[in-house]
């Protein structure tokens, strides 16, 4: 089984996947995770990677496409996996497409959770981030000597410079003008699920669940 999750950002993509990957069976992809790993274990990509990062430069597609395509012929993908994170573009989505046909004969199911930006922009602007373990919370819910219930470490949270208003319009408008027209893309070639992102997280897994003939 093949999944691939799209949406703005904030919108509980990663969330979800982790989630989905539990109940599933599968692996979670996080673009983010494979590209560390890879430069972490210095794999020739990764080495690539590596000099490119460490120049504040993107990460070219074909690179990422090897290193995408190194994660998915690993053991833990034996039984599927949800990629998080990646096509991002057009030209990435066609390095995929080459990377399926290669590995797999099913066609993917493509899920998109939906938020509208202003939804989102309060979301990320109104939520903390625990620098030891990566948990998020609300900032209403952040007291003096706050404990992360996740990893238990004492006043570690903290709000994140990409959550700024005016970094999140941007962020969103890039998302509008690239990554929204490849779930277009996929809209003809693959099993396409459109979930209301504003619902419960368990509503949300469910709907997805369910529209998966997954009970």
């Amino acid at each position: 089984m093949q999944l691939i999750i799209f949406g703005s950002p904030g919108v509980g993509k990663g969330t979800q996947a982790k989630i989905l990957a539990s109940k599933l069976g599968i692996a979670h992809i996080s673009t983010g995770d494979i590209l560390r790993e890879a430069i972490k274990k210095e794999s020739e990509l990764g080495k690539k990677a590596k000099a490119i990062v460490e120049k504040g430069e993107l990460v070219p597609d074909d690179i990422m496409g090897g290193i995408i395509l190194e994660a998915l012929m690993e053991d833990k993908c034996k039984n599927g996996f949800i990629l998080d994170g990646f096509p991002r573009t057009i030209a990435q989505a066609k390095i995929l497409d080459n990377i399926f046909a290669t590995l797999y004969t099913e066609e993917p199911f493509i899920i998109k959770l939906n938020v509208d930006d202003s939804i989102i922009i309060d979301r990320l602007t109104n939520r903390l981030v625990c620098n030891k373990c990566g948990n998020i919370i609300g900032k209403n819910e952040y007291k003096e000597d706050y404990i992360c219930h996740v990893c238990k470490s004492t006043n570690s949270y903290y709000k994140r410079k990409d959550d700024d208003e005016e970094v999140i319009k941007r962020r969103l408008k890039v998302y509008h003008e690239t990554t929204a027209q490849v779930f277009n893309y996929y809209s003809d070639k693959s099993k396409v699920i459109e979930v209301d992102g504003t619902q419960s997280i368990e509503d949300v897994t469910s709907k997805i669940l369910t529209t998966m003939n997954i009970n």
